[in-house]
């Protein structure tokens, strides 16, 4: 298990490297644009972010906390419990921080029980205040730092579930005692790198190229999956705590880990961004995830031999144009592979941690 943790960083770092054609371009009014928005990238950051943390909040803790399963405690290792979802939250961001795509994320608060959430300047200070009376609206702002340029965006952390409330109101070290579910509690920041060009003004349309956005929604979904398959899963089953199971409803089980990737994407489509992603593959257990049509054929079978860059393209649906990029799905856990190798209706039954198992078909809106 430690070398598939040492891999996995230098996978992303070697896709990163190959995929790092991101220098960010500056619209012409008078030309249609060449990407994505800065402020649409980071909704579409942002979406995936609060998708994964909520699949986390209620499909795994509330729901085992209510039915007396297993409790959710700020000392999870030490307790063999289930990590809080701000402690969800800061482990998948400190995972796809670390793979180096540029973009980065973070929780922060106006009363953090943490000093190291505290906003390390005053335009943080003041768009945490901001978000916290307006809630829709995220703040935004450009900033330079260490000669690099950064499109930054705070969106509300919101109290979704009661142990969000009940953790920093019972805290000993929390500065605020009266949350309710609901509740802003602080802030999820994004910083968008723009790079070392030009002059920057606010009023400035910063577009990122589809593939840039792309990666940035991949990591994030890699990063959620991959701590729920390490810290939860296969912690939880190492230790005889609870397993993972297909029927995880009616069994009071966890969810596998293809299955938290599949209940993020219907909670991102919910979102109306537009931004979609699914499971697909040449060797599904489920029919539903078989490759639709020649491109997502194709993308699975090059991804299959060349699992470190994605396959990409255009479509049109109707007047809208998307793209999209097909990632390598990899076997990071143990339980994908047994799940798939002793599934009756599986095609194939021979895979092993770190096989290409089939492809993570992200789709942006970019028209």
């Amino acid at each position: 298990m430690n070398r598939l943790i040492f891999k996995l960083p230098l996978l992303f770092t070697l896709t990163a490297l190959f995929l790092l054609h991101s220098t960010l371009v500056q619209s012409n009014p008078s030309e249609e644009p060449a990407g994505i928005s800065a402020r649409r990238t980071a909704d579409f950051v942002h979406g995936v972010i609060e998708a994964g943390r909520t699949t986390y909040s209620k499909t795994i803790v509330d729901r085992l906390g209510k039915s007396g399963s297993l409790k959710t405690t700020e000392n999870w290792k030490q307790e063999n419990t289930l990590p809080l979802p701000a402690q969800f939250l800061m482990m998948s961001s400190h995972m796809s921080n670390q793979r180096g795509i540029g973009m980065r994320y973070r929780l922060m608060s106006l009363w953090p029980i943490n000093p190291k959430n505290v906003p390390p300047s005053q335009t943080e200070k003041r768009g945490l205040k901001q978000v916290a009376q307006n809630p829709d609206q995220p703040f935004t702002w450009v900033v330079q730092k260490n000669g690099v340029w950064f499109y930054e965006a705070i969106y509300p952390d919101k109290a979704v579930v009661e142990s969000c409330v009940s953790c920093h109101n019972q805290h000993p070290k929390s500065p605020k005692t009266d949350f309710k579910i609901g509740d802003v509690m602080g802030g999820i920041v994004i910083d968008l790198p723009l790079g070392r060009r030009f002059n920057k003004k606010p009023s400035d349309h910063f577009l990122f190229p589809p593939e840039v956005v792309a990666d940035y929604v991949h990591s994030i979904l890699e990063s959620n999956r991959a701590v729920y398959a390490k810290h939860i899963v296969e912690r939880l089953e190492s230790r005889k705590i609870l397993s993972a199971s297909e029927h995880w409803e009616q069994n009071h089980a966890l969810m596998l880990p293809a299955q938290f990737l599949m209940n993020t994407s219907r909670l991102i489509r919910e979102q109306g961004l537009g931004l979609n992603f699914q499971l697909i593959s040449l060797w599904p257990i489920n029919m539903k995830n078989s490759p639709d049509n020649k491109f997502e054929q194709m993308g699975l079978e090059t991804v299959d031999y060349h699992p470190i860059r994605p396959y990409t393209g255009r479509i049109k649906i109707g007047r809208k144009q998307f793209f999209q990029s097909i990632y390598a799905d990899l076997a990071v856990s143990p339980a994908c592979v047994e799940c798939h190798n002793a599934h009756p209706k599986s095609p194939k039954r021979d895979f092993k941690l770190l096989d290409v198992m089939g492809g993570v078909v992200v789709t942006l809106p970019i028209r």
